[in-house]
């Protein structure tokens, strides 16, 4: 009676659990469609970058899955946590332990004064099981493999980011080149000018005042030439180590050869499930209920049971044959009594940790459906904006084609014509870096979905 009295004294102080730190509930909403009137929701496609045809794009691509750094450092991290699922798992398993010795010893016999020489040999066998009554153990092991799935996530989203990068590097590059090559032609306009105005000067047909003025827009366009070249080798650099290469010029296509894609019209019914980034915070959420639930089976008694056995001759060839046989097998219930501050510590950790990570999920949840909304309203306004840069370009071409003519005939000075190359070339620039915008919002709602969208959906 008393022993009883003891062990149920024991589990009702063991039943005593921390009350420091509540469980936070959850406050997360998710709308039911997106604050623009169209977005994509079907299902993900995994070779997304592969919709702007540009094979230079799907091979670099391609290359920096395979050989990136971030990239073989997460995959490997991913090994790291399979082997803590092992280790973990192997507590929900009884522990077996062998063992053999021998000895050789040298006596004197005390009757004769002769020496008297023998030989031990000894196997042991250990054998423990620690009962899992209340699940720390499996919540533990469990614990372990949400967080496997969360690198897995983290991996994923890191192979997500790479291609991102790579493809929004890559489409930079070709903007620069675009950028360069309308510079080229401007510079190339600028020439003509300034041979035109040098002639007309020479002839005493203008002031030497117009001459300069060419002479100064000359200089000022081919002034930008280098800073262009500059860019477009520190983006060949950056693209060459994204990929894995050691930095150096890179093959590529056409700027004028990229056209945005079109959106589909359809609800977000299933970002949840293909963003990497919210499938790793909901599966550290996982991990974060599974240690909880394993701190708290700690504060309850834990039963252990073990046997042993031994065997022991004095030659080893007899040692199956005729051996002295040990054996024992016992338990034992141990409840925390004097620990418990320490153990209920731990749990008020694992419920903020658990907490933290609830909050953590809710900020990544929401912050997706962020990123989409920016990017279709991004994708939207920038192309109104490209379809008046086009629009402006027509209209600042024949601008500049009346101003020459006028000039050349002498109705008007040269600082119409000035006037016209200057809205032609900044309107050409602005529409290379709009269009470049355009595209680089396009991969980034990629991005912001966990991919891209099945060409059926659109």
């Amino acid at each position: 009676m008393r022993r009883l009295t003891l062990i149920a004294a024991a589990l009702w102080l063991a039943g005593c659990q921390s009350v420091d730190v509540k469980q936070a509930p959850s406050t997360l909403q998710i709308p039911a469609q997106w604050r623009a009137a169209s977005g994509p929701g079907s299902a993900t496609e995994g070779v997304w970058w592969r919709n702007f045809h540009d094979n230079a794009l799907n091979g670099y691509v391609d290359q920096a899955l395979r050989y990136n750094s971030d990239l073989l450092i997460a995959r490997e991290r991913v090994n790291e946590y399979q082997a803590r699922v092992y280790a973990a798992e192997g507590s929900l398993f009884p522990e077996l332990d062998a063992g053999l010795s021998g000895s050789r010893a040298r006596a004197q016999s005390a009757a004769t004064g002769l020496p008297v020489h023998s030989t031990l040999y000894r196997g042991n066998l250990t054998a423990s099981y620690d009962v899992d009554l209340w699940g720390a153990n499996r919540s533990a092991a469990s614990a372990a493999e949400a967080s496997l799935e969360a690198q897995k996530a983290a991996a994923a989203a890191a192979d997500l980011t790479v291609a991102t990068s790579v493809s929004s590097g890559y489409i930079t590059l070709l903007s620069l080149d675009e950028q360069l090559s309308v510079t080229d032609a401007t510079l190339k306009s600028r020439e003509e000018a300034y041979a035109l105005a040098k002639r007309q000067y020479e002839t005493g047909y203008t002031s030497r005042l117009e001459l300069m003025q060419a002479d100064s827009e000359l200089r000022t366009t081919r002034a930008q030439v280098p800073q262009l070249q500059h860019q477009i080798a520190q983006q060949e650099n950056a693209l060459s180590v994204l990929t894995g290469q050691n930095p150096g010029a890179l093959k590529r296509g056409e700027f004028a050869a990229l056209t945005p894609l079109s959106l589909p019209s359809q609800l977000p019914s299933t970002l949840l499930n293909r963003r990497p980034d919210v499938v790793q915070a909901q599966r550290q959420l996982l991990a974060a209920d599974a240690t909880l639930a394993s701190s708290q089976a700690k504060l309850l008694p834990s039963i252990n049971l073990t046997a042993s056995g031994s065997y022991q001759h004095d030659s080893l060839s007899g040692l199956l044959d005729n051996p002295l046989r040990l054996w024992s097998v016992g338990g034992s219930i141990l409840a925390p009594l004097l620990n418990r501050q320490a153990l209920n510590a731990q749990v008020d950790v694992s419920m903020s940790q658990r907490n933290q990570a609830l909050y953590s999920y809710e900020k990544t949840v929401r912050n997706a459906f962020k990123e989409v909304n920016d990017s279709l309203d991004a994708i939207t306004r920038l192309g109104e904006q490209l379809a008046e840069l086009r629009g402006q370009e027509a209209v600042a071409q024949e601008t500049l084609r009346i101003a020459r003519n006028r000039y050349s005939n002498g109705y008007s000075s040269y600082l119409d014509v000035l006037d016209a190359q200057r809205t032609l070339f900044s309107t050409q620039l602005s529409e290379v870096q709009v269009k470049n915008n355009l595209l680089l919002a396009q991969i980034d709602l990629y991005r912001a979905l966990g991919g891209g969208w099945m060409a059926t959906s659109q």
